[in-house]
């Protein structure tokens, strides 16, 4: 079953980007469900070390997460990330990376 779900902050999940559209299900949000084995939950925006510069993407949180421990990971936001993104890092990991 797909989940429109919460972010990370508790309230509603909000739309991470429609330019590119982005999402596991391409429609805006950083979602999940059992089709999404990548857990494509993390709405960062892209650095010159992570993808492209100035987009926002949702991203698969172990990545995300790898990137944080190289200390490279992208800016989060925060209102755009699903919670089931806190099976991979700590809320404070990603209010340190907020966008």
């Amino acid at each position: 079953m797909e989940t429109a779900g919460r972010n990370v902050l508790g309230g509603e999940l909000e739309p991470c980007s429609f330019d590119p559209l982005t999402g596991f299900y391409r429609d805006a949000t950083c979602r999940t469900g059992p089709q999404d084995r990548g857990m494509h939950v993390v709405c960062a925006e892209m650095t010159e070390e992570f993808l492209q510069p100035g987009d926002r993407w949702c991203v698969c949180a172990d990545r995300w997460r790898e990137a944080l421990e190289a200390d490279v990971a992208p800016p989060v936001v925060l209102e755009a990330t699903h919670v089931s993104a806190l099976e991979f890092a700590t809320l404070e990991d990603f209010q340190a990376r907020s966008a």
